[in-house]
C-alpha cells in the first residue's frame, strides 16, 4: 500500500510558526522555539513534506528539529512562493493564508526537498557571515579614516581598526580549528583547496552555503549559485543572456576565486583569454571562469577526487 504524501505549510517569523497542515484542515500557531517546535514536530511521520519560506536565523531552529526527526522539508525563495500566491489569485496575505498557501505550493509544485544540515556546517556559516560583517566594518573605517582632516580623529579610526582586525583573526581562528574538528569538512575543504583560485575565504563559504556541491547536476549548481546565463527572448526578439538570482555570497566568492585563477592556472588563464579575444567583456569573461570553476568544483566533490583527477560534466 502506498501512504499519500501530506504538505504541512509553515509560515516564519521571528516569534511564531503558523502551521497549516493538510490533515488537519485548520491553521495553527505555536512560539517559534526548540521545546515547541521538537513537540510539533514528533506528530509528524515520514509521509509528510514541510514546505517553509527561507528566513535566514528565524528558520533555524525549525530546519534543525527537522533534520533531527527525519522528516522531509523544502525551503523555498519567497519571491517564488509570493509569485505562487499571485499566480494562483490568493492576493491576501496573512500569516495563516500564508501557511495554507505553501502547503498548496508543496502539493503543487513538488519542491526539492533539502538534506539535513550537519550543525557543524550551520555554526561555520554563522561565523563566516560574522567575519564578512566585520571586513565590511573595517572596510567603511578604513574609508573614513582615509577622509579624516583631523589627526586625532585618524588615531581613534586607527585604534578602532586595530580591534577589527583582532576579531577578524580570531574568527578566522575558530573558523579553522570548526573545519579541523569535523572530518566531513576537513575533506570536503582539501578537496576545494586543491583546485586553482579556491582559497581559504572561498573554501568557507562554499561549505557553509552550497551543501548541494557534489549532490547535483552542473545546470542546477550553477543556477543555485547565481551563475546560469537565462534567455531574454520573445518573438522574433533575441536579448542577451543574463545571470540572476542564486546565492549572492556564493557568486562573489567564486568571483574572486575567479580573478585569483585567472592569473595563475593556466587552464582558466587560457579560458579567460580565449573569450576576451572572442570580444568578450572582461567581467562576463569571469563570470564564465567562476561558473567554470564551480562545474569543475561540482565533479570534484561527487567524485571524491581533487583537481585533475575529476572529469566536470
Amino acid at each position: 500500500m502506498i501512504i499519500p504524501l501530506r504538505y504541512v505549510g509553515i509560515d516564519v517569523s521571528k516569534q511564531y510558526l503558523d502551521i497549516f497542515d493538510e490533515a488537519l484542515g485548520v491553521p495553527e500557531r505555536i512560539a517559534n522555539a526548540p521545546q515547541a517546535i521538537t513537540q510539533i514536530a514528533a506528530r509528524w511521520r515520514c509521509d509528510v513534506l514541510v514546505v517553509f519560506e527561507a528566513t535566514g536565523v528565524y528558520d533555524l531552529e525549525l530546519r534543525e528539529a527537522l533534520g533531527r526527526a527525519g522528516i522531509r522539508f523544502a525551503r523555498i525563495n519567497p519571491a517564488r512562493a509570493r509569485d505562487f500566491a499571485r499566480a494562483s489569485g490568493r492576493l491576501a496575505k496573512t500569516d495563516p493564508i500564508d501557511a495554507r498557501m505553501l502547503a498548496a505550493f508543496g502539493r503543487v509544485m513538488q519542491p526539492a526537498t533539502e538534506q539535513a544540515v550537519n550543525p557543524a556546517r550551520n555554526a561555520l556559516a554563522r561565523l563566516a557571515k560574522r567575519r564578512d560583517q566585520l571586513v565590511l566594518m573595517r572596510a567603511q573605517e578604513k574609508n573614513r579614516r582615509s577622509e579624516a582632516d583631523d589627526r586625532a580623529l585618524a588615531e581613534r579610526i586607527s585604534r578602532l581598526i586595530e580591534v577589527l582586525d583582532s576579531e577578524i583573526a580570531e574568527i578566522e581562528a575558530d573558523i579553522k580549528e570548526l573545519i579541523k574538528a569535523e572530518p566531513e569538512i576537513t575533506d570536503e575543504a582539501r578537496l576545494m583547496r586543491s583546485l586553482p583560485g579556491v582559497g581559504p575565504v572561498a573554501c568557507m563559504q562554499l561549505i557553509a552555503k552550497m551543501p548541494e556541491l557534489g549532490r547535483v547536476g552542473a545546470k542546477q549548481i550553477a543556477a543555485l549559485a547565481g551563475l546560469a546565463p537565462f534567455n531574454v527572448d520573445s518573438g522574433a526578439f533575441r536579448g542577451k543572456r543574463k545571470i540572476a538570482g542564486g546565492r549572492k555570497r556564493v557568486r562573489d566568492a567564486l568571483y574572486m576565486a575567479a580573478l585569483n585563477a585567472v592569473r595563475r592556472a593556466d587552464p582558466f588563464k587560457a579560458f579567460y583569454e580565449r573569450l576576451r579575444q572572442a570580444g568578450k567583456p572582461a567581467k562576463l569573461a569571469l563570470i564564465a571562469v567562476a561558473r567554470k570553476l564551480l562545474t569543475v568544483l561540482n565533479a570534484m566533490m561527487r567524485d571524491r577526487k581533487p583537481y585533475l583527477q575529476a572529469e566536470p560534466t
